[in-house]
């Protein structure tokens, strides 16, 4: 059901008398998030230190097929099935009726896309110090070979896949959950979303290109400046928080502000 714009406008204070508690930040649930995906995070780089020397330098030895592109054909079937079936089931169980979402939920849903959003963040930073760099270092110290090697394995099909197939969830969740944005669509969020997968045309383009012509692995290489511009998108991620603050300010003004506020 569409909503008008009375009822995205409709402010927290005005739905005080449904005696709703004042919604929290989840402080406790993105800790805990954050602490989880740091875990993860950790282990499979320590099982990247751990194995890439040692069964990790030839894709074409029996040891890296056993070890490195077992993992490869793991993870990827975990990622594929969880947005085959988490994206439909986020779609399917959507709010059918967004006018019955009062302004304390609202504000509530938008606490917890701010909080995946900020582990979001820290998640990136530890990909760029523990991944990428990894995988930049890895090129300029072993002998490039194929397309799949240890640091692309962690990079490109682990860590950007699941970023992709999060946010393709999250996108959805949002635009069917939340009021706000109902009836449009979050440009900022949309630009996230369609960096990532931007990218890997462009990993295949380097690889072609680091194996046919381009040898050297500098950073500023002309071959690298796509990733640069697609990694970019994620700046955007502070355009989507300045739409959510936005929201968040009209679902806690109390009424006669925006009167006073206005000249006399």
């Amino acid at each position: 059901m569409s909503v008008t714009a009375e009822q995205v406008g409709q402010t927290f204070s005005q739905a005080r008398a449904s005696d709703q508690p004042a919604p929290k930040v989840p402080w406790v649930y993105t800790i805990g998030l954050g602490i989880v995906v740091t875990v993860v995070v950790l282990i499979y780089r320590w099982f990247q230190q751990t194995h890439s020397f040692t069964v990790g330098l030839d894709y074409f030895e029996q040891a890296f097929q056993d070890t490195w592109m077992r993992l490869f054909y793991i993870q990827m079937s975990l990622i594929m099935l969880a947005g085959i079936i988490g994206v439909p089931a986020v779609w399917f169980t959507r709010e059918r009726d967004l006018s019955a979402v009062t302004p304390q939920d609202e504000l509530r849903r938008i606490y917890w896309v701010l909080s995946v959003a900020a582990v979001a963040s820290v998640l990136v930073v530890i990909a760029l110090g523990l991944f990428v760099e990894a995988d930049a270092a890895w090129h300029q110290t072993t002998i490039r070979d194929t397309d799949f090697t240890p640091t692309h394995i962690a990079l490109f099909y682990f860590i950007l896949p699941a970023g992709f197939v999060g946010l393709i969830m999250g996108f959805v969740w949002i635009h069917t959950r939340i009021p706000y944005f109902a009836n449009r669509v979050s440009v900022p969020l949309s630009v996230i979303c369609l960096g990532l997968p931007l990218i890997m045309p462009n990993l295949g383009f380097n690889e072609w290109g680091h194996t046919f012509f381009y040898m050297e692995e500098l950073f500023a290489a002309p071959i690298h400046w796509g990733f640069v511009t697609l990694a970019w998108a994620f700046f955007c991620l502070s355009g989507f928080t300045v739409q959510c603050l936005a929201r968040m300010r009209e679902l806690t003004t109390l009424p006669g502000q925006e009167k006073s506020a206005l000249p006399s």
